[in-house]
């Protein structure tokens, strides 16, 4: 690699690392090519860049940024994902960590916070945003057909009480 690409690549690394919310680091020893390709063709639905590393050149893009404590995990075969999601990202990872042991998941960071290996499998449980709106419609509509069912056999006891029913057909209570 020349000079001019070696800046190119520090530019371009260091603006990756700037300018998304999560950046997570994997190791990738013994994958494939086309298990390398199907990962990536995963995350690329999804709008995630997942970049195989150049990790000397890498630890000086990463000084200058929010990422700079991630700094020890680029040692042996890294890639990293850059993405503006993290619990997808991590979703993808981790699901494809568990059919191909040869991918291992180091840490990363999401937003400000560093995560280690349990913390990115945590983020990967948890729901995306459109599933914890979809919850949240789902109580909501629960909480309010309840209350209807509720208001309405109270009125349909109240109908059975009025003077019209009670004069004309005595009820048992």
């Amino acid at each position: 690699m020349s000079r001019e690409q070696k800046k190119n690549y520090i530019t371009e690394m260091e603006s990756q690392f700037q300018n998304n919310e999560a950046v997570l680091v994997t190791h990738y020893q013994g994958l494939t090519m086309s298990q390398l390709d199907e990962l990536r063709s995963q995350m690329r639905e999804h709008g995630i860049k997942f970049k195989i590393t150049k990790n000397r050149i890498t630890k000086l893009a990463i000084e200058k940024t929010k990422c700079k404590d991630l700094s020890s995990l680029f040692s042996g075969a890294t890639a990293v994902a850059f993405s503006d999601d993290a619990i997808i990202s991590a979703r993808i990872l981790s699901k494809f960590a568990k059919t191909n042991v040869n991918l291992k998941l180091l840490g990363g960071i999401m937003g400000v916070d560093v995560l280690d290996q349990a913390g990115v499998q945590n983020v990967a449980n948890l729901p995306t945003l459109d599933e914890a709106r979809a919850n949240i419609v789902g109580i909501l509509a629960a909480s309010a057909s309840k209350f209807v069912s509720i208001l309405l056999a109270r009125s349909e006891k109240m109908s059975s009480l009025s003077p019209e029913n009670s004069e004309n057909n005595p009820k048992e209570v």
